[in-house]
């Protein structure tokens, strides 16, 4: 039998700050070498499990203990947090939490220095680790200066020269591209199996998690052990339905076609999937709803227009010669790889930073003319930290600071408080610290405290980051009722595929400070020089669309169309 390396027994803990326990009654066995997901709802435990693995509980975070938790043969609470790092190397959610050093190059370097790595020996690990992670051109950077993506980079490289037993990631994939994403999948695979590693992956991303096999899916639900389990078993399953868990996209489509997925091996890789027992069935399906393709009409009243606009923070071109409109009532993503100018580009939208050449304008107005208290009343932006918008330490004073700032009335202020609580799941939470809350539960706050505002165009930098799909659904179907009922034009800057294909009808595509495409987003999908130019992943649908004989961007297009009526079916 292998040796086991990290053992709960009948474990228990509550937070100081909480009156129940978060976990409840864990009896768990991860064995040396094993490669684990731990996979569930927001507020679930994931994160608090993973920390008392690390020893962040209860070193750093104060609360009652029952039972044991024993990792590389120490019981945490009897260890320290040194000893217990030794062991376990952590990339947390929240990289900003982590960054060390004045520069990527140091941030990089330090767990090197700390163990007296010679430093010619240390440059070479150094740069051998910014590589891999695709962060060579950036090592003299200040690491708070990064998108989120590139600050994730950073932090995943920092610990690849960790001689650590245990390797634990907390939501890495959430700030990165597709293309990104995948590599880190096959990075954090490679580690595992070349070094040996015992791996635990945290993360609300299944299917991109299971672009590389891992041996054991734990669900959490509830501060409980739902289920542990293979892969192939989960996927066979309605579990991730019933606990609010995205299911793969091609194993979305099976269940529509009425596809028997017990008949199919290798269900957790769409690549190995041999789809032949129901490959008919998938064609008869899509033939029966198969849709007609359109190009891309304009239509509405024009909003904004982009016009030769560039921008650069003191060296080449950020955006060079961009050039788009939006108009009232779209749903557009906004995607591209980490670095391609998304976020610089909403900045510039919201007037945080003005063009160096070329002009924005909102309604026929240059929004150089406007302030940008002016501009946020026209245009929402929801940044992709949240660290980076909160100012108040309670949730309620936080969602209500917006409107009071903006001379909102005391009573048009509670209505939109408390309608915006109630959209985002936090009413009950209102008086909550906000010291207290998951990264997801803080993205939640900011998107009440900017819907407040009742915006005419509402921006939103990676709505999906931190956010299990329950919230994620309830969000998403709110912005869309926004949208559908009020004419309220929504951009989503995401590298959420999913998303793009459940909630926008336009994709425009950044690459390296240019617009690369512009079209409907099953359309933008499934174009592969697309895809490989801007970083994204082909998704699954594109795979099961060839292995079934169908051309894929009417696969995509019917998909897209299926959902959006089991939406509106309520199902």
């Amino acid at each position: 039998m292998p040796e086991p390396i990290i053992t709960f027994t009948d474990f228990s803990f509550r937070y100081k700050s909480q009156t129940e326990e978060t976990l409840k009654h864990i009896d768990l066995t991860i064995c040396k070498g094993e490669k684990i997901l731990i996979l569930g709802p927001s507020g679930c435990g994931k994160s608090t499990l993973g920390n008392c693995i690390n020893g962040l509980i209860p070193f750093s975070y104060d609360g009652e203990i029952k039972g044991s938790c024993i990792v590389a043969g120490l019981e945490t609470r009897k260890a320290n947090l040194f000893k217990l790092s030794s062991h376990v190397g952590t990339v947390q959610q929240d990289s900003d939490a982590q960054f060390i050093g004045l520069s990527v190059g140091e941030d990089i370097a330090f767990s090197l220095e700390n163990n007296a790595v010679p430093r010619n020996e240390m440059l070479e690990l150094v740069d051998r680790a910014a590589e891999t992670v695709d962060m060579e051109g950036h090592l003299k950077d200040v690491p708070y200066d990064l998108s989120g993506g590139q600050k994730q980079k950073v932090a995943l490289g920092g610990v690849l020269h960790n001689d650590v037993q245990i390797l634990l990631f907390d939501e890495p994939l959430a700030a990165l591209d597709p293309q990104m994403g995948m590599t880190a999948v096959d990075l954090i695979d490679r580690i595992h199996r070349e070094q040996d590693k015992t791996v635990i992956i945290i993360e609300h991303r299944l299917e991109d998690v299971l672009f590389r096999h891992v041996d054991r899916i734990i669900l959490i639900n509830d501060g409980t052990i739902a289920l542990d389990t293979t892969p192939d078993e989960l996927l066979r399953s309605d579990v991730l339905k019933e606990m609010g868990i995205r299911e793969p996209l091609y194993i979305s489509a099976l269940k529509n076609a009425g596809a028997d997925l017990s008949l199919l091996k290798d269900l957790e890789n769409a690549e190995a999937l041999d789809i032949s027992p129901v490959k008919n069935l998938i064609a008869e399906h899509f033939h029966k709803n198969e849709p007609s393709l359109e190009k891309l009409e304009s239509t509405g009243e024009v909003l904004v227009e982009v016009k030769d606009v560039s921008f650069d923070y003191g060296g080449d071109y950020s955006l060079d010669d961009m050039n788009f409109t939006i108009r009232e009532g779209e749903r557009i993503s906004v995607i591209g790889k980490n670095g391609a100018g998304k976020s610089t580009m909403a900045k510039l939208l919201t007037g945080i930073i003005r063009p160096k050449k070329g002009e924005i304008t909102f309604k026929g107005q240059n929004i150089l003319e406007m302030s940008i208290r002016e501009i946020g009343r026209l245009i929402g932006y929801v940044m992709q930290n949240p660290n980076q918008m909160i100012a108040k330490n309670i949730i309620k004073e936080e969602v209500e600071l917006a409107p009071r700032l903006n001379g909102f009335s005391k009573e048009e202020t509670d209505k939109n408080v408390e309608e915006a609580l109630r959209m985002c799941d936090l009413y009950p939470m209102r008086n909550w610290p906000i010291s207290v809350l998951s990264y997801g539960q803080k993205k939640r706050v900011t998107i009440a405290s900017i819907l407040c505002l009742k915006p005419d165009i509402l921006i939103v930098d990676e709505p999906t980051a931190g956010q299990d799909y329950r919230h994620y659904t309830e969000i998403m179907r709110f912005l869309e009722d926004l949208n559908r009922d009020y004419g309220i034009t929504i951009l989503f800057i995401t590298h959420d595929m999913h998303l793009a294909i459940e909630y926008t009808d336009r994709s425009i595509v950044f690459s390296d400070g240019n617009i690369l495409a512009d079209d409907y987003v099953y359309s933008v999908l499934s174009d592969k020089e697309t895809i490989k130019k801007a970083n994204l992943k082909e998704t699954s649908l594109v795979t099961l669309a060839e292995k079934a004989g169908i051309d894929p961007e009417k696969f995509i297009h019917a998909f897209i169309e299926e959902e959006r009526r089991q939406r509106t079916d309520g199902k």
